[in-house]
């Protein structure tokens, strides 16, 4: 199989991977983000182009498979970052709490030998949050798991107890929509 490096360090891109066979090697992009675009799925797009980018000059003459994501969460147009704070975590599940907002992760896949030409996609779930008490939304965000996470909560962790529904790829929200990129890459695994 060939090599596949996951430009990014995140922990669940990576089990991801690992639950459909592929073992990637861990190599996280440093680059400084550049945002130009406005809308979530653009954005996203955008950055994990730029963090596929700067991984394959690091490895240009390599035959590797280069993939680079990014996710958000967006809520009537807004997009909701990861929370410096524990205040900002607060704030974001009291936005998203009782209501549907949008996560959108987008890829980029650089593919060996092709002059570095890269294929990208974004894929949206919708997410329906239970309403939440004041004191469940204090408990959340004063713990740790908001705090590396998009929108400030992590489906896959305690915070599933308040999902009342998705509306698309489960791995989306995650953070890789694994069947997709599958499809697009197994030709040259």
């Amino acid at each position: 199989m060939r090599t596949v490096i996951l430009a990014s360090q995140s922990p669940r891109r990576r089990e991801l991977l690992q639950q459909i066979g592929i073992e990637p090697v861990i190599e996280p992009s440093h680059i400084v983000e550049e945002i130009r675009a406005t809308d979530p799925g653009e954005v996203v797009q955008e950055l994990a182009l730029q963090k596929a980018e700067d991984i394959v000059r690091r490895h240009p003459q390599e035959a590797c498979i280069v993939v680079g994501a990014d996710t958000v969460v967006s809520i009537d147009g807004k997009i909701l970052g990861k929370p410096k704070t524990h205040a900002a975590a607060y704030a974001m599940i009291s936005e998203l709490q009782g209501r549907e907002h949008q996560v959108y992760t987008g890829v980029a896949v650089f593919f060996p030998n092709q002059e570095h030409k890269a294929i990208r996609f974004t894929v949206r779930t919708n997410v329906s949050v239970y309403p939440m008490t004041e004191e469940e939304i204090r408990t959340y965000a004063e713990s740790e798991e908001p705090m590396d996470k998009a929108g400030a909560y992590g489906i896959q962790g305690t915070f599933a107890k308040y999902i009342r529904g998705i509306d698309g790829d489960y791995n989306t929200v995650v953070g890789l929509p694994v069947a997709e990129l599958y499809q697009k890459i197994k030709g040259w695994l």
